[in-house]
């Protein structure tokens, strides 16, 4: 069974639950669009949330042969894979004071809200950071390994030669770096359904699609306007904080960064979350209870999973800045 985010709060009675989805869908374009796979069950006596699936690695390909000959034998290759949901999310508190004070800014709502951002957040780090490895440098270890574990050293990953980190630079090479553009998402089967980058690369591949007449926008459901290159929506994957500083979930590295291609899809890039519809779950306080401070949590379980590994692709190396 798959489920999508709109499609478990169509499944739920509480209008608070369904709100809380409906943050979460603001939240995140790629959650929105997401399709979660709902199959995993720890079991009896299980403590994980671990999915397994068949990862296809390489096609097979067809050929010719001449009479009396025989064709030279081929397979696909497949391999057997895990992931693991994650618990994610947070709790906050809200005082009773503050909340029968807050006059037109409601404090509960505005600290779900919050946290639900934050959230939102987190996950696009994994998604593209995350590892499952317990300890693996430059990652975030103990999740579950994202786009950048998954397409590290493939056929997919692309490496960029083309310099735009100045207006100057977009004008003389923007040509140059549509063809790379072009590539990457060629190189996604069945074409791509989504491109994940940072703010900055976002802006400067927004100017380049309009120097191409590549550029176009439009207002989804949520009066969120959508961009997109060639008809391919182009997501800026945002910032998380860490506890100590605000980073961009795409990072830039001596001036290079990277922009992901994914084909979203059961069969491609997907979600994995738990039997039933509780992608989501969301506690909020009683403000009538006794106790003056009240304490509310949001929490989403969820994991991603690459079925075929043509299915996604990276443009690595992007020189969008000076280098440090």
């Amino acid at each position: 069974m798959a489920i999508t985010l709109a499609e478990a709060k169509v499944g739920m009675a509480d209008k608070v639950e369904q709100q809380v989805i409906d943050m979460f869908r603001r939240s995140s374009l790629l959650l929105d669009n997401l399709t979660f796979d709902n199959s995993i069950s720890p079991g009896t006596g299980g403590s994980t949330l671990s999915y397994g699936y068949i990862q296809l690695k390489t096609p097979t390909t067809a050929a010719v042969r001449t009479i009396n000959s025989e064709y030279t034998s081929g397979e696909a290759k497949r391999e057997k894979k895990t992931t693991n949901a994650i618990i994610m999310g947070g709790a906050f508190q809200v005082d009773r004071v503050l909340q029968n004070t807050a006059g037109a800014v409601d404090e509960l709502a505005f600290q779900a809200e919050q946290k639900i951002k934050a959230t939102a957040n987190y996950f696009h780090n994994l998604v593209i950071n995350g590892s499952k490895a317990d300890t693996d440098a430059g990652y975030v270890a103990g999740t579950f390994d994202g786009l950048r574990k998954l397409l590290a050293g493939s056929s997919s990953e692309i490496t960029s030669g083309v310099d735009i980190s100045t207006s100057a630079n977009m004008d003389t090479n923007y040509n140059a770096f549509l063809d790379e553009m072009d590539a990457l998402i060629a190189a996604v089967e069945g074409g791509a359904s989504m491109l994940m980058m940072n703010r900055s690369t976002l802006i400067k591949l927004r100017s380049i699609a309009r120097r191409a007449g590549y550029y176009d926008r439009s207002k989804d459901d949520f009066g969120r306007v959508v961009e997109t290159y060639g008809g391919v929506p182009m997501v800026d994957m945002g910032m998380y904080y860490n506890g100590t500083a605000t980073e961009d979930v795409v990072g830039t590295t001596s001036g290079k960064t990277s922009i992901f291609a994914v084909r979203l899809g059961l069969d491609g890039f997907h979600g994995i979350s738990p039997t039933g519809t509780g992608v989501i779950t969301s506690y909020m306080p009683d403000m009538n209870a006794p106790g003056a401070v009240k304490t509310g949590e949001v929490e989403l379980v969820a994991g991603v999973a690459l079925k075929n590994t043509l299915k996604a692709a990276c443009l690595k190396d992007i020189a969008i800045g000076a280098a440090t």
